[in-house]
Parts: C-alpha cells; structure tokens; sequence
C-alpha cells in the first residue's frame, strides 16, 4: 500500500472526492448515521492516504495537539470493505503514527476509538481512559498511546 500524507489545500480534487466517499460509505451508508461528515475539521488536519493500484483503500486524519484534542490525535480511521482483513487498518495506523511524530514531534496519541475496535488499539499500544460514550449512537471510548 502506497502512503500519502497531506494537508487539505494539497489533496487534489479526485483525492478529496475520495476520501469523502470512502468516509460517507463506512460511517454513514455502512454504520447507518446520519451525520454531516464534512464537519470543518478537515482543513486543518493531515489526511493520510492509502492507495493500491491508484485507489484509496484506507484512510485517516490526523491533528496536531490542540486542534482537536489535547493530544495530538487520529481519527476517521477507514478501509475500504472489500479491502478489509488484509492487515491495512494496521499499516495505515503505523504510517499515521510515524506521521504525527514527524509532523507534530510527539508521540502521545489520542483518539475516539469505536468499543468493538478497543482491542485493535490496545495491539497498538493504546490505552483506554474514561467512560465509554455514545456518538452518532455508537458506543466510544477515548484512548491514548503515551510513549
């Protein structure tokens, strides 16, 4: 899997138009929420880009510390669904990982992870802090990776 990684004023229209579909499909169509996805926060994140044969297959986005949370963090973590089990929720992670501490040189990572995916993070070297909770009616909990 090829690694992009840009800021929102570099993505080019297919890119963004990309990402914006990949993300309608997993967290509106696929998880059934009724959300507006395109939320604002995109301009100021870092968007990484998975692609295989000149298609985005994974995805995330990534903040500097303060943007979004207090740490830096990482979320909107996508694969495409017929992509999925191959390992790419992994290497998109360990890209978006090496990217914060390139970007925003820290390594204390924060994210909104989905309950059912709290083991995936844990493999990761996040740890769950708080009370899980309720957005757009799915079960959260916040977690950190701390160096």
């Amino acid at each position: 899997m090829e690694i992009r990684i840009k800021r929102f004023q570099e993505l080019t229209p297919e890119e963004l138009y990309a990402l914006l579909q990949l993300r309608s499909e997993i967290f509106v169509v696929e998880q059934e929420c009724i959300y507006l996805d395109p939320d604002g926060k995109d301009l100021k994140a870092l968007h990484v880009l998975g692609m295989e044969s000149g298609k985005l297959v994974a995805y995330t986005r990534l903040f500097a510390p303060g943007a979004y949370m207090e740490q830096a963090s990482i979320g909107r973590v996508a694969v495409r669904m017929e992509n999925r089990g191959k390992g790419l929720a992994r290497q998109i992670m360990i890209a978006s990982m090496d990217a914060i501490g390139q970007h925003y040189h820290t390594a204390h990572i924060a994210l909104s992870a989905q309950r059912y995916l709290e083991d995936f993070y844990r493999d990761l070297g996040f740890e769950a802090t708080g009370e899980p909770y309720l957005e757009d009616g799915i079960p959260h909990i916040e977690m950190h990776r701390v160096p």
